[in-house]
Protein backbone atom coordinates (compact mmCIF):
# COMPACT_ATOMS: atom_id res chain seq x y z
CA UNK A 1 0.00 0.00 0.00
CA UNK A 2 1.10 3.51 -1.08
CA UNK A 3 0.90 6.26 1.37
CA UNK A 4 1.88 10.21 1.23
CA UNK A 5 2.99 11.59 4.56
CA UNK A 6 2.52 15.96 5.22
CA UNK A 7 2.16 17.82 8.04
CA UNK A 8 2.42 21.06 9.36
CA UNK A 9 0.41 23.12 6.23
CA UNK A 10 -0.44 26.23 8.74
CA UNK A 11 -3.04 27.24 6.26
CA UNK A 12 -3.86 30.89 6.97
CA UNK A 13 0.02 31.61 8.12
CA UNK A 14 1.24 35.26 8.33
CA UNK A 15 4.88 35.83 8.20
CA UNK A 16 5.34 39.68 9.46
CA UNK A 17 1.97 39.87 8.10
CA UNK A 18 2.80 39.32 4.95
CA UNK A 19 -0.50 36.76 3.75
CA UNK A 20 0.69 32.90 2.67
CA UNK A 21 -2.21 31.83 1.30
CA UNK A 22 -1.67 32.39 -2.60
CA UNK A 23 1.25 30.09 -1.71
CA UNK A 24 -0.31 27.76 0.49
CA UNK A 25 -2.70 27.36 -2.04
CA UNK A 26 0.13 26.78 -4.45
CA UNK A 27 1.85 24.09 -2.83
CA UNK A 28 -1.22 22.04 -2.12
CA UNK A 29 -2.41 22.05 -5.61
CA UNK A 30 1.49 20.72 -6.58
CA UNK A 31 0.69 18.03 -3.51
CA UNK A 32 -2.38 17.15 -5.61
CA UNK A 33 -0.54 16.71 -8.92
CA UNK A 34 2.21 14.18 -7.55
CA UNK A 35 -0.63 12.57 -6.10
CA UNK A 36 -2.19 12.19 -10.07
CA UNK A 37 1.12 10.94 -11.07
CA UNK A 38 2.09 8.54 -8.06
CA UNK A 39 -1.87 7.19 -7.38
CA UNK A 40 -1.36 7.04 -3.48
CA UNK A 41 -4.11 4.76 -1.37
CA UNK A 42 -3.98 6.89 1.31
CA UNK A 43 -2.46 10.44 2.92
CA UNK A 44 -1.38 11.21 6.23
CA UNK A 45 -1.73 14.26 7.12
CA UNK A 46 0.05 14.79 10.42
CA UNK A 47 -1.02 17.78 12.28
CA UNK A 48 -0.61 21.97 12.60
CA UNK A 49 -3.31 21.90 9.58
CA UNK A 50 -3.98 25.28 10.77
CA UNK A 51 -1.35 28.46 12.05
CA UNK A 52 -4.13 29.04 14.88
CA UNK A 53 -6.62 27.66 16.61
CA UNK A 54 -9.06 29.84 15.26
CA UNK A 55 -8.26 29.79 11.84
CA UNK A 56 -9.20 32.64 8.81
CA UNK A 57 -12.14 32.05 6.42
CA UNK A 58 -9.51 31.25 3.41
CA UNK A 59 -7.64 28.75 5.50
CA UNK A 60 -10.52 27.03 6.10
CA UNK A 61 -11.78 27.08 2.91
CA UNK A 62 -8.70 26.31 1.29
CA UNK A 63 -8.39 23.22 3.17
CA UNK A 64 -12.07 22.26 2.21
CA UNK A 65 -11.05 22.35 -1.55
CA UNK A 66 -7.74 20.76 -0.98
CA UNK A 67 -10.01 17.54 1.10
CA UNK A 68 -12.56 17.54 -1.74
CA UNK A 69 -9.97 16.74 -4.86
CA UNK A 70 -8.35 14.57 -2.78
CA UNK A 71 -11.53 12.52 -2.30
CA UNK A 72 -12.36 13.00 -5.75
CA UNK A 73 -8.99 11.10 -6.77
CA UNK A 74 -10.59 8.17 -4.32
CA UNK A 75 -7.60 8.95 -1.95
CA UNK A 76 -8.34 8.00 1.35
CA UNK A 77 -7.38 10.39 3.95
CA UNK A 78 -6.35 10.61 7.81
CA UNK A 79 -6.03 13.96 9.59
CA UNK A 80 -5.14 14.85 13.03
CA UNK A 81 -4.76 17.75 14.52
CA UNK A 82 -1.37 19.18 15.84
CA UNK A 83 -0.45 21.60 19.03
CA UNK A 84 -1.96 24.71 16.67
CA UNK A 85 -5.09 23.54 15.91
CA UNK A 86 -8.48 23.16 17.82
CA UNK A 87 -8.95 19.80 17.69
CA UNK A 88 -12.74 20.26 18.42
CA UNK A 89 -12.80 22.43 15.23
CA UNK A 90 -10.69 20.15 13.32
CA UNK A 91 -13.04 17.06 14.36
CA UNK A 92 -16.20 19.03 13.17
CA UNK A 93 -18.10 16.08 11.46
CA UNK A 94 -16.03 13.73 11.43
CA UNK A 95 -18.07 10.86 12.04
CA UNK A 96 -20.04 11.73 8.87
CA UNK A 97 -17.03 12.26 6.97
CA UNK A 98 -15.40 8.95 7.69
CA UNK A 99 -18.29 7.58 4.97
CA UNK A 100 -16.60 9.43 2.46
CA UNK A 101 -13.17 8.01 3.72
CA UNK A 102 -12.01 10.76 5.62
CA UNK A 103 -10.88 10.22 8.89
CA UNK A 104 -10.02 12.96 11.29
CA UNK A 105 -8.92 12.12 14.98
CA UNK A 106 -11.48 13.07 17.77
CA UNK A 107 -10.26 14.85 20.75
CA UNK A 108 -8.96 11.85 23.47
CA UNK A 109 -10.87 10.29 25.33
CA UNK A 110 -9.51 7.40 27.37
CA UNK A 111 -8.75 5.34 24.46
CA UNK A 112 -7.35 5.30 20.34
CA UNK A 113 -8.74 2.88 17.84
CA UNK A 114 -7.25 1.73 15.18
CA UNK A 115 -8.77 2.19 10.97
CA UNK A 116 -8.24 -0.94 9.25
CA UNK A 117 -7.29 -0.85 5.33
CA UNK A 118 -6.86 -3.65 3.18
CA UNK A 119 -3.93 -4.30 0.65
CA UNK A 120 -2.95 -7.76 -0.54
CA UNK A 121 -0.93 -8.85 1.91
CA UNK A 122 -4.12 -8.00 4.31
CA UNK A 123 -4.84 -5.38 6.71
CA UNK A 124 -2.77 -2.12 8.05
CA UNK A 125 -3.85 -0.37 10.81
CA UNK A 126 -4.10 3.34 10.95
CA UNK A 127 -3.77 4.99 14.50
CA UNK A 128 -4.45 8.60 14.93
CA UNK A 129 -3.32 10.18 18.06
CA UNK A 130 -3.37 14.02 18.44
CA UNK A 131 -1.27 16.25 19.75
CA UNK A 132 -1.02 15.39 23.06
CA UNK A 133 -0.17 16.70 26.79
CA UNK A 134 -0.05 15.09 30.25
CA UNK A 135 -2.93 16.73 31.90
CA UNK A 136 -5.17 15.47 28.81
CA UNK A 137 -4.41 11.90 29.50
CA UNK A 138 -4.30 12.21 33.40
CA UNK A 139 -8.05 12.12 34.30
CA UNK A 140 -8.28 8.45 32.34
CA UNK A 141 -5.61 6.86 34.27
CA UNK A 142 -5.69 8.21 37.53
CA UNK A 143 -3.25 5.27 39.41
CA UNK A 144 -0.94 5.86 36.94
CA UNK A 145 1.99 8.33 37.61
CA UNK A 146 2.01 11.16 34.48
CA UNK A 147 4.28 13.61 34.51
CA UNK A 148 6.26 13.77 31.22
CA UNK A 149 4.72 13.86 27.43
CA UNK A 150 6.59 10.32 27.42
CA UNK A 151 4.86 9.17 30.39
CA UNK A 152 1.95 10.48 28.62
CA UNK A 153 2.97 8.64 25.12
CA UNK A 154 3.87 5.70 27.08
CA UNK A 155 0.75 5.26 29.27
CA UNK A 156 -1.61 5.94 26.09
CA UNK A 157 0.11 3.49 23.29
CA UNK A 158 0.65 0.73 25.92
CA UNK A 159 -3.20 0.78 26.61
CA UNK A 160 -3.96 0.41 23.20
CA UNK A 161 -3.87 -3.13 22.53
CA UNK A 162 -1.50 -3.14 19.62
CA UNK A 163 -1.61 -6.40 17.93
CA UNK A 164 2.51 -6.19 17.09
CA UNK A 165 1.67 -9.08 14.77
CA UNK A 166 0.16 -7.21 12.32
CA UNK A 167 1.42 -3.94 10.31
CA UNK A 168 0.73 -1.17 12.16
CA UNK A 169 1.14 2.49 11.41
CA UNK A 170 0.80 5.54 13.79
CA UNK A 171 -0.05 9.08 12.63
CA UNK A 172 0.86 11.15 15.43
CA UNK A 173 1.96 14.91 16.31
CA UNK A 174 4.92 15.47 19.21
CA UNK A 175 8.37 16.25 19.91
CA UNK A 176 10.43 13.46 19.46
CA UNK A 177 13.88 13.38 21.31
CA UNK A 178 16.93 14.43 19.03
CA UNK A 179 14.55 15.93 16.66
CA UNK A 180 16.35 19.05 15.09
CA UNK A 181 13.85 22.01 15.16
CA UNK A 182 13.91 25.11 12.98
CA UNK A 183 13.06 28.51 14.40
CA UNK A 184 9.07 28.22 13.55
CA UNK A 185 8.18 25.42 15.65
CA UNK A 186 6.50 26.41 19.10
CA UNK A 187 8.29 24.27 21.57
CA UNK A 188 8.46 24.11 25.24
CA UNK A 189 9.63 24.74 28.58
CA UNK A 190 13.57 23.79 28.36
CA UNK A 191 11.75 21.13 25.48
CA UNK A 192 10.03 19.30 28.15
CA UNK A 193 7.47 18.28 25.19
CA UNK A 194 10.30 15.71 24.41
CA UNK A 195 8.62 11.75 23.76
CA UNK A 196 11.19 8.89 23.45
CA UNK A 197 11.58 7.29 20.41
CA UNK A 198 11.76 3.91 21.40
CA UNK A 199 7.79 4.30 22.55
CA UNK A 200 6.97 3.41 18.54
CA UNK A 201 8.57 0.22 18.34
CA UNK A 202 5.39 -1.55 17.89
CA UNK A 203 4.85 1.04 14.66
CA UNK A 204 5.94 -0.65 11.40
CA UNK A 205 6.48 3.34 10.22
CA UNK A 206 5.22 6.29 12.33
CA UNK A 207 3.94 9.53 10.69
CA UNK A 208 5.43 12.33 12.56
CA UNK A 209 4.23 15.87 12.24
CA UNK A 210 5.22 18.80 13.99
CA UNK A 211 9.15 19.43 13.21
CA UNK A 212 9.94 21.55 10.05
CA UNK A 213 12.57 19.77 8.88
CA UNK A 214 12.47 16.57 7.12
CA UNK A 215 14.59 13.99 9.15
CA UNK A 216 14.84 10.73 10.38
CA UNK A 217 14.58 9.91 14.08
CA UNK A 218 16.91 6.78 14.81
CA UNK A 219 15.66 5.06 12.09
CA UNK A 220 14.16 5.40 8.96
CA UNK A 221 10.34 4.76 10.00
CA UNK A 222 9.98 7.20 12.26
CA UNK A 223 10.13 10.68 9.99
CA UNK A 224 9.02 14.09 9.72
CA UNK A 225 8.27 15.29 6.37
CA UNK A 226 8.59 18.82 7.22
CA UNK A 227 6.38 21.62 5.95
CA UNK A 228 6.04 22.01 2.37
CA UNK A 229 6.84 25.54 2.62
CA UNK A 230 9.62 27.28 3.74
CA UNK A 231 8.44 29.53 6.87
CA UNK A 232 11.55 30.79 8.61
CA UNK A 233 15.26 32.09 8.06
CA UNK A 234 16.55 28.79 9.51
CA UNK A 235 14.68 26.86 6.46
CA UNK A 236 15.87 28.95 3.61
CA UNK A 237 18.38 25.51 2.41
CA UNK A 238 15.48 22.91 3.37
CA UNK A 239 14.06 20.95 0.94
CA UNK A 240 10.82 20.61 1.23
CA UNK A 241 8.98 17.45 0.13
CA UNK A 242 6.11 14.59 0.21
CA UNK A 243 7.77 11.49 1.84
CA UNK A 244 6.68 8.22 0.07
CA UNK A 245 5.99 5.83 2.29
CA UNK A 246 5.10 2.09 0.39
CA UNK A 247 4.64 -0.85 3.10
CA UNK A 248 4.70 -3.98 1.77
CA UNK A 249 4.97 -7.15 3.93
CA UNK A 250 5.58 -7.23 7.71
CA UNK A 251 8.82 -4.96 8.34
CA UNK A 252 8.86 -3.87 4.66
CA UNK A 253 8.65 -0.58 4.17
CA UNK A 254 10.34 1.78 1.48
CA UNK A 255 10.31 5.78 1.84
CA UNK A 256 11.48 8.14 -1.00
CA UNK A 257 10.86 12.20 -1.03
CA UNK A 258 9.09 13.51 -3.95
CA UNK A 259 10.48 17.54 -4.16
CA UNK A 260 8.00 20.42 -3.95
CA UNK A 261 8.44 23.40 -5.93
CA UNK A 262 7.23 26.67 -4.27
CA UNK A 263 5.53 29.74 -6.01
CA UNK A 264 8.15 31.52 -4.53
CA UNK A 265 11.39 30.49 -3.22
CA UNK A 266 12.92 32.35 0.09
CA UNK A 267 16.15 33.69 0.21
CA UNK A 268 18.97 35.87 2.66
CA UNK A 269 20.43 38.65 0.64
CA UNK A 270 23.64 40.14 2.56
CA UNK A 271 25.69 43.33 1.60
CA UNK A 272 25.89 46.86 1.18
CA UNK A 273 23.38 48.60 0.26
CA UNK A 274 24.55 49.42 -3.54
CA UNK A 275 25.51 45.65 -3.98
CA UNK A 276 21.80 44.56 -2.98
CA UNK A 277 20.32 47.28 -4.77
CA UNK A 278 22.72 46.59 -8.05
CA UNK A 279 21.10 43.16 -7.49
CA UNK A 280 25.31 42.25 -7.65
CA UNK A 281 25.62 38.18 -6.96
CA UNK A 282 22.22 38.24 -6.65
CA UNK A 283 20.94 36.91 -10.25
CA UNK A 284 19.60 33.59 -8.81
CA UNK A 285 17.17 35.93 -6.84
CA UNK A 286 13.67 36.58 -8.89
CA UNK A 287 12.07 40.04 -8.03
CA UNK A 288 9.17 38.29 -5.98
CA UNK A 289 11.05 35.66 -4.00
CA UNK A 290 10.75 36.20 0.01
CA UNK A 291 13.93 38.31 1.25
CA UNK A 292 16.00 39.00 4.36
CA UNK A 293 18.10 41.19 3.61
CA UNK A 294 21.41 41.68 5.93
CA UNK A 295 22.87 45.25 4.86
CA UNK A 296 26.58 45.83 6.08
CA UNK A 297 27.22 49.36 5.86
CA UNK A 298 28.61 50.99 8.58
CA UNK A 299 25.98 53.93 8.25
CA UNK A 300 22.02 53.24 7.83
CA UNK A 301 20.69 54.29 4.65
CA UNK A 302 17.38 56.37 4.95
CA UNK A 303 14.41 54.63 4.36
CA UNK A 304 15.95 51.57 2.94
CA UNK A 305 13.56 49.43 3.64
CA UNK A 306 10.61 51.39 1.71
CA UNK A 307 13.60 51.85 -1.39
CA UNK A 308 14.65 48.14 -1.22
CA UNK A 309 10.91 46.87 -1.23
CA UNK A 310 10.72 49.00 -4.71
CA UNK A 311 13.35 46.03 -6.09
CA UNK A 312 12.28 43.16 -3.59
CA UNK A 313 8.39 43.69 -3.34
CA UNK A 314 8.58 40.29 -0.94
CA UNK A 315 10.78 42.20 1.64
CA UNK A 316 10.00 40.38 4.69
CA UNK A 317 13.47 41.27 7.25
CA UNK A 318 15.37 44.46 7.04
CA UNK A 319 18.52 44.61 9.52
CA UNK A 320 22.10 45.83 9.70
CA UNK A 321 25.00 43.59 10.54
CA UNK A 322 28.45 45.79 11.11
CA UNK A 323 30.86 46.91 13.91
CA UNK A 324 27.64 49.20 15.60
CA UNK A 325 24.82 46.40 15.68
CA UNK A 326 26.27 42.90 15.83
CA UNK A 327 23.09 42.07 14.32
CA UNK A 328 24.69 38.84 13.05
CA UNK A 329 24.09 37.28 16.16
CA UNK A 330 20.45 38.49 16.29
CA UNK A 331 20.05 36.57 12.45
CA UNK A 332 22.24 33.70 12.64
CA UNK A 333 23.20 33.27 16.02
CA UNK A 334 19.11 33.05 16.72
CA UNK A 335 19.68 29.09 17.53
CA UNK A 336 21.55 30.00 20.45
CA UNK A 337 18.80 31.22 22.24
CA UNK A 338 16.70 28.55 20.96
CA UNK A 339 18.85 26.14 22.74
CA UNK A 340 17.87 27.95 26.13
CA UNK A 341 14.99 26.86 27.96
CA UNK A 342 12.50 29.81 29.22
CA UNK A 343 13.47 29.22 33.08
CA UNK A 344 17.01 29.61 31.82
CA UNK A 345 15.83 33.20 29.78
CA UNK A 346 13.77 34.25 32.60
CA UNK A 347 17.24 33.33 35.27
CA UNK A 348 18.65 35.94 32.57
CA UNK A 349 16.20 38.68 32.82
CA UNK A 350 15.96 38.24 37.02
CA UNK A 351 19.93 39.17 37.12
CA UNK A 352 19.77 41.69 35.31
CA UNK A 353 16.78 43.69 36.84
CA UNK A 354 18.11 42.51 40.33
CA UNK A 355 21.93 42.27 39.92
CA UNK A 356 21.67 38.46 41.66
CA UNK A 357 20.75 35.03 40.16
CA UNK A 358 17.12 33.34 41.20
CA UNK A 359 18.29 30.74 44.55
CA UNK A 360 17.19 27.46 43.39
CA UNK A 361 14.11 27.67 45.23
CA UNK A 362 13.34 30.58 43.35
CA UNK A 363 14.13 28.49 40.10
CA UNK A 364 12.59 25.61 40.94
CA UNK A 365 8.96 27.84 41.69
CA UNK A 366 9.91 29.24 38.29
CA UNK A 367 10.27 25.91 36.06
CA UNK A 368 6.97 24.89 38.13
CA UNK A 369 4.96 27.66 37.20
CA UNK A 370 6.08 27.52 33.22
CA UNK A 371 4.87 23.78 33.30
CA UNK A 372 1.92 24.93 35.00
CA UNK A 373 1.58 27.51 32.26
CA UNK A 374 2.18 24.84 29.59
CA UNK A 375 0.27 21.98 30.87
CA UNK A 376 -3.10 24.18 31.30
CA UNK A 377 -3.25 24.08 35.26
CA UNK A 378 -3.44 27.70 35.57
Amino acid sequence: MKFFHISDLHLGKRIREHSMIEDQKHILNEIIRHAKKNNPDAILIAGDIYDRSVPPVDAVQLLDDFLVELNALGITIFLISGNHDSVERIAFGASFLQKSNIHIAQSYNGKITAIPVQDEFGQINIWMLPYLKPATVRPYFPNNEIITYSDALSTVLSNSGIDTTSRNILLTHQFVTNAIPSESEELTVGNSENVDAYLFDDFDYVALGHIHKSQYIDKKTIRYCGTPLKYAVSEINHVKSITMVEVGIKNNVTISEIHLSPRREMRKIRGSYAEVTARKNYTNTKTDDYVYIILTDEEDEPDAAIKLRNIYPNLLFLVYDNKRTHTSFLIDGASNLNRKSPVELFGELYELQNGQIMSPMQEEYTRERFRAIWEGNI
